[in-house]
């Protein structure tokens, strides 16, 4: 929401404003996964719908040194809004499959004051989870989603636990006295059972000197409290990015995986323009379809216009449809050369042509969501249709058409984009006589092999120098064919097997879920008054 390479979350975020912004709504900027689907939960939360279950002792577990767990994150108090006691129910299901692992996403609000006390309540039902994962031998990483100072999802905190000065300060101070009062309250509890997962995924702009900056206290404040107490910390650019800067705290690392976006978040409807993509495959072959990112001024490197060549009749209306806008951008069409439309976005504060407008801090501009189109009508016939930003940074654009098309499906263009990479300069395209795409050399965009190559290899590096990873969130989501996810995940779980890895599903129930996932395509059968995902568990189970 990394690396240099096509498949990377970070490149297809756009590396986040200054370096880019993807295709994200406001509901989700980050993180793609805030808005999980309904679910059925057990009609009780105790006693069990199962026979308790108990696992095998677990292995001793340190910084250097993490057993492969293998879970899920269970989401009961991942938001504010959504915040119930976590589901006795879901141990026993996870125990009673052979599963050791759950990742507990939190937001702090959910125990914290506007004065900073902490309410009862809910920390007893934090106690309870984590007494029921002991019980049954599985470990227990507690992680704060929403943190003093910093959250990957909307609303943005008040302070900024990243920054200079004051609001830096007083959110690393809270941030750290978070920590503390978890160190205590489980002061004893041995890292095996329990771990503490500090924030979760910081973002591309993120400096490794900031994010040393940031969690030292908290580290700290733990280690004042219970000097045993097993810490991890996400990796940068989203759990993308190993941090070998981090070693000094003798804390673990977690990654996360949700590469390809094309696949994993295939039609979510908290990323603009994913409905609009086309169908993913595994492996995952470049796209027959345009790029949406226009480059301006600002990103000489990789400016160029997009061309598409064809036989556009006078009277033809062309629309487009304009996402993302950073900064401001100066959109021009030209046909054979004759400039038709021309447009001057400016993103700014409050209300506006857009839908949503967000300040970004640290590179001093306005981001807008606009998913609005825009339309011209040819006067003459033209050959060329050429699309470019004469000034600016950046835009997106979901889809052009041109109407009427002779040749086309309804005598009607539309074209989609599909080819989501940050970074590739535009090109010349051409169109068939019924208004297809012309793109002669499909490649494999992605596999198990550019998996392991451009994302799991720099993470054992890490783990070779002695700072053990564990994956604490991967997915894809519901609109994602069954056999496309369960291809997918195959892989991943080999190459991860391959590494040494442990993981954490995101999540249990609901749309990445195993349970409840209610892809239009699966093979479910009913089990304890959920529907089961039997060839994933299966498959998981291998993993």
């Amino acid at each position: 929401m990394i690396f240099p390479n096509p498949l990377s979350r970070r490149k297809f975020l756009g590396i986040l404003a200054g370096s880019g912004t993807a295709l994200l709504l406001a509901a989700c900027q980050g993180n793609e996964r805030p808005t999980i689907m309904p679910v059925v939960k057990p009609a009780q939360n105790t006693p069990s719908a199962m026979p308790a279950i108990k696992l095998p002792a677990l292995e001793p577990a340190t910084f250097s040194h993490l057993p492969r767990w293998r879970g899920f994150n269970l989401l009961e108090k991942f938001i504010l809004a959504d915040n119930s006691p976590y589901l006795e129910w879901d141990f026993d299901a996870i125990a009673g499959w052979g599963f050791n692992f759950v990742r507990l996403p939190t937001d702090y609000r959910i125990w914290t004051d506007a004065n900073g006390a902490f309410r009862e309540k809910p920390l007893q039902e934090i106690d309870q989870a984590v007494s029921w994962g002991r019980a049954r031998h599985i470990h227990v990483n507690l992680c704060l989603h929403r943190a003093p100072g910093y959250c990957v999802n909307p609303p943005v905190e008040p302070l900024d636990l990243w920054a200079d000065g004051s609001s830096g300060d007083q959110a690393r101070q809270q941030f750290a006295a978070q920590w503390r009062m978890f160190a205590a309250r489980f002061k004893g509890i041995p890292p095996n059972e329990l771990s503490f997962n500090l924030v979760n995924e910081p973002a591309d702009s993120i400096t490794p000197a900031q994010y040393l900056r940031a969690i030292s206290s908290a580290v700290d404040a733990i280690r004042l409290e219970d000097p045993q107490r097993l810490v991890l910390a996400d990796g940068l650019a989203w759990g993308q990015k190993p941090v070998p800067e981090l070693a000094p705290l003798k804390i673990a690392q977690a990654m996360h995986c949700y590469l390809p976006m094309e696949l994993t978040h295939y039609k979510a409807d908290w990323i603009a323009g994913s409905n609009r993509w086309p169908a993913p495959t595994w492996p995952l072959l470049s796209p027959a379809a345009i790029n949406p990112y226009l480059y301006g001024e600002e990103k000489p490197d990789i400016r160029s216009p997009l061309v598409l060549n064809g036989d556009f009749p006078a009277g033809a209306q062309v629309s487009i449809r304009v996402d993302m806008v950073s900064h401001q951008a100066n959109l021009q069409l030209r046909a054979d050369g004759s400039l038709v439309f021309e447009k001057l976005f400016t993103p700014g504060a409050g209300a506006g042509e857009w839908k949503e407008s967000t300040f970004k801090p640290e590179w001093n501009i306005y981001q807008a969501t606009y998913d609005k189109v825009y339309t011209t009508t040819l006067s003459t016939p033209a050959h060329a249709l050429r699309f470019e930003l004469s000034l600016g940074d950046w835009i997106t654009i979901s889809e052009i058409g041109v109407n009427p098309y002779p040749g086309a499906p309804g005598s009607s263009l539309a074209l989609a984009a599909g080819d989501l990479e940050w970074g590739e300069p535009q090109q010349s395209y051409m169109l068939d006589p019924q208004g297809n795409l012309v793109v002669p050399n499909r490649s494999v965009r992605a596999s198990k092999d550019t998996l392991w190559n451009e994302l799991v290899v720099p993470w054992k590096a890490l783990a070779d120098s002695g700072v053990s990873v564990h994956i604490g969130e991967w997915g894809a989501y519901s609109y994602t064919p069954q056999t496309v996810v369960l291809a997918w995940m195959k892989d991943c779980l080999e190459n991860w097997q391959r590494a040494g890895f442990g993981w954490a599903l995101w999540n249990l129930r609901g749309g990445f879920g195993l349970l409840d996932s209610e892809r239009a395509d699966g093979n479910y059968e009913i089990y304890q008054g959920h529907q089961l995902d039997r060839a994933m568990l299966e498959l998981l189970q291998k993993g």
